[in-house]
């Protein structure tokens, strides 16, 4: 099995992003874009999520999606300007059905700062 995991940060406080929803999907050669999974952060910002070896394709594309609109809006920050981004979306591949992929996520209403770590 593979494992996907990711840590969320706010980057404007400096805490762990808890009870951030992320989804999984697997793009189709065609575009479309098919549910692997649905789940938020603990309240430490981490999530891991095990991945079944018939949801890995090694050719296929994937996108990981934080939900970061939604949870800015919870935080009560005053709005100094435009809050146009809504979600941070992850477009990458798993070649090794049985890696661990984890993927840290530095956050702000308007930026990221995301990488693959081993």
């Amino acid at each position: 099995m593979a494992t996907l995991s990711t840590h969320t940060l706010n980057s404007v406080d400096g805490t762990h992003a808890g009870q951030v929803g992320v989804s999984l999907f697997r793009i189709t050669p065609d575009g479309t874009r098919q549910p692997v999974f649905e789940a938020a952060t603990d309240a430490g910002g981490r999530l891991t999520q095990r991945i079944a070896p018939a949801d890995v394709d090694g050719t296929a594309d994937y996108e990981l999606v934080f939900q970061t609109g939604a949870y800015f809006a919870t935080r009560g920050l005053p709005l100094t300007g435009l809050r146009i981004q809504k979600e941070v979306v992850i477009r990458f591949c798993m070649p090794d059905p049985e890696a661990a992929y984890h993927m840290p996520l530095v956050m702000a209403p308007n930026g990221y700062s995301v990488w693959l770590s081993s």
